[in-house]
């Protein structure tokens, strides 16, 4: 779906050209595998433990927070939608960035984004395999661990729609249990549940108040909020292996952002009217307190369940996510050429079309994580964490550039292809910028996230450093190559 430029070239390709070869990657993926994965990417255990922390710092204006960073992750994904809609490429934002900047930023982001999915990896897999653990103590975390990586390896090696299967399912799960989540809070909100009385406006009046902590406390809620997020754009990695790349895209942009906001959002009003928000905590999950005050038995082990499925439907999702944006590094020359195979035989729907060698290369990484977060959690395996936790948005940052640079190149060249538009270009896109610039900043400010941002710069311009270097030596070997 996308022209790679030969390993020589530190030239973008040309975004209206026409003559882009076929992805060699299969096209199992339907629409309603693209839908749910937009809908259930980033419903996740950020949404059902850790929104209890930005409760805390917040209070009733958690539901500000939420709104200030979804607006910022629907902008992105906006934007993000428009390139891929009129580029779809399995590399999606790497490629963009590639086009739009050149090749030390597709390299730079490209390669950013693997290390985030594999690091992040392995906390989701840790975590579920302590739940489990709660469940069968007779079976050791690294047991489970070992099984949930080997399922899902299996499920990503055989065919692409294995992977749609269980995120459609994963995804459906998580969905409805917000649904559900929703209609018992407002019945309850209603007095209309057995033994329970109409909660009314006091628990978001009481209490210090809508705003007890002040704006400040908003912007802390945001900081702790915004990264919940991340995740949307693997629906854009995914769409380059649909039958109808740029239509499946658009319908995917276009439905998640509004949906996830109304769960996040929603969520959030019913549980800070249900209970004070005095009565949440840090660490725990506000959902079980709603849920074990109004009545629902076995409320923690429901939510564990929830949970549970979360983490591994975040696993599955990470490492395609991961497999796919390390191939689309290797086409263009910035990975090793031997990550290039891809599965053959029988349909490329069914089996064919893998990148196998990928696949295998992200879990091992995947592996190497787990093993340094069970060894070393509070040392290695902190710093590595800490050097993808302001990753994200970096690599935000680059998606909105990457769209100023191609938007007003596609209007003079390739208007036609502008199926799915940002809006009030370019006024949103700098605006957003500017966002995710002022989030940076109030990182800087916050003594706990400080240390996130520090690492993640310094991995950031060390990548940087490596990429340019890269084509540095490039553009000496081609004018040597032209002197000749």
């Amino acid at each position: 779906m996308h022209e790679a430029p030969p390993p020589t070239s530190t030239s973008a390709p040309d975004p209206s050209s026409s003559a882009v070869p076929a992805e060699p990657l299969s096209h199992g993926l339907k629409q309603r595998h693209l839908t749910m994965l937009g809908l259930g990417g980033v419903i996740g255990a950020g949404l059902f433990v850790g929104s209890g922390a930005g409760i805390a710092v917040a209070g009733p204006a958690i539901v500000v927070s939420y709104l200030i960073a979804g607006a910022l992750a629907m902008l992105v994904m906006r934007m993000l939608g428009e390139m891929s809609a009129a580029m779809p490429a399995s590399g999606s934002f790497s490629v963009h960035a590639e086009r739009a900047l050149g090749r030390w930023a597709g390299f730079s982001v490209g390669w950013l984004y693997w290390f985030l999915l594999v690091v992040v990896l392995a906390v989701e897999a840790t975590a579920a395999a302590q739940i489990a653990h709660g469940w069968v103590p007779g079976i050791e975390p690294w047991a489970w661990v070992l099984l949930f990586m080997v399922v899902f390896t299996a499920a990503n090696l055989t065919a692409v729609k294995n992977f749609g299967e269980f995120e459609f399912w994963f995804a459906s799960l998580k969905v409805g249990a917000i649904v559900v989540f929703l209609v018992l809070g407002l019945l309850a909100v209603f007095g209309w549940l057995p033994d329970t009385d109409p909660v009314g406006m006091t628990n978001l009046t009481g209490q210090g108040g809508f705003l007890p902590n002040g704006w400040g406390g908003v912007v802390s809620g945001v900081l702790t909020v915004v990264f919940a997020f991340g995740g949307l754009e693997v629906v854009t990695i995914a769409a380059a292996e649909t039958d109808d790349p740029a239509r499946a895209v658009g319908r995917a942009v276009r439905s998640a952002v509004v949906r996830i906001l109304f769960f996040y959002v929603g969520s959030m009003l019913v549980i800070v009217t249900v209970l004070p928000w005095t009565a949440q905590q840090a660490g725990l999950s506000p959902y079980v307190k709603v849920l074990d005050a109004i009545g629902v038995p076995s409320a923690g082990q429901i939510m564990n369940i929830v949970v549970f499925v979360a983490l591994l439907s975040a696993l599955n999702a990470n490492l395609y996510g991961s497999s796919r944006m390390i191939f689309s590094l290797a086409e263009r020359g910035e990975a090793p050429r031997g990550l290039l195979k891809v599965s053959g035989g029988g349909s490329r729907e069914t089996t064919g079309g893998v990148p196998r060698r990928a696949v295998l290369a992200s879990v091992a990484f995947g592996f190497v994580s787990v093993l340094l977060n069970l060894l070393w959690p509070d040392t290695v395996f902190l710093y590595m964490l800490n050097s993808v936790g302001a990753v994200l948005l970096f690599v935000w940052a680059l998606i909105a550039a990457s769209q100023l640079r191609l938007r007003a190149r596609l209007e003079q060249e390739a208007p036609e292809a502008l199926s799915l538009r940002m809006w009030c270009f370019p006024y949103l896109t700098w605006v957003t910028l500017a966002g995710l610039f002022g989030v940076l900043v109030l990182m800087l400010t916050d003594e706990a996230a400080r240390p996130q941002v520090l690492w993640s710069a310094g991995a950031t311009a060390l990548v940087l450093l490596v990429a340019v270097g890269r084509q540095l030596r490039e553009q000496r070997r081609d004018s040597a190559a032209a002197d000749r």
